[in-house]
């Protein structure tokens, strides 16, 4: 055969896969749009008092037991941030957003945009210090892991 057929015939699979690919890819851009869009029509503004955040994969999170059941199961050994926090005479664990996490300050009274369990915005009006998690050095790491 030659090459040149080849060639044209490996182009044209890839440029149905990369066709392929991109239809794909904005179908799931529109519906996660749509979803952003329903989280914050739902959302309440609540004061809360953050007890503790940490990292936990989603079994071993504190989230009630139905909230687990209804996830699927390759989301149930990822590490979500979740927020322990006193909201009214209740004691809760809440998602909160990749994106907001790190603004959550600890031991401090917030008010926060809450849609069922997931937390979507916070706005920190006492003007409680934002911890900065330290950086590890390379050598640090290591000594720590021993």
């Amino acid at each position: 055969m030659n090459p040149w057929i080849i060639t044209l015939i490996i182009l044209a699979v890839g440029g149905v896969v990369i066709f392929f690919l991109y239809r794909k890819g904005s179908k799931l851009q529109a519906e996660q749009d749509e979803q952003k869009q329903k989280l914050q029509a739902s959302a309440q503004k609540v004061t809360m008092l953050v007890i503790d955040k940490k990292r936990l994969p989603f079994k071993d999170s504190g989230l009630p037991q139905i909230v687990i059941d209804q996830s699927p199961k390759r989301a149930r050994r990822v590490k979500v941030p979740v927020v322990k926090a006193k909201v009214g005479p209740k004691i809760m664990s809440l998602i909160a957003d990749e994106d907001v996490y790190d603004q959550i300050p600890v031991n401090a009274s917030i008010q926060a945009m809450v849609s069922g369990i997931y937390i979507t915005s916070v706005n920190n009006f006492r003007k409680a210090p934002v911890e900065k998690e330290e950086k590890k050095g390379l050598l640090n790491k290591l000594r720590g892991k021993n």
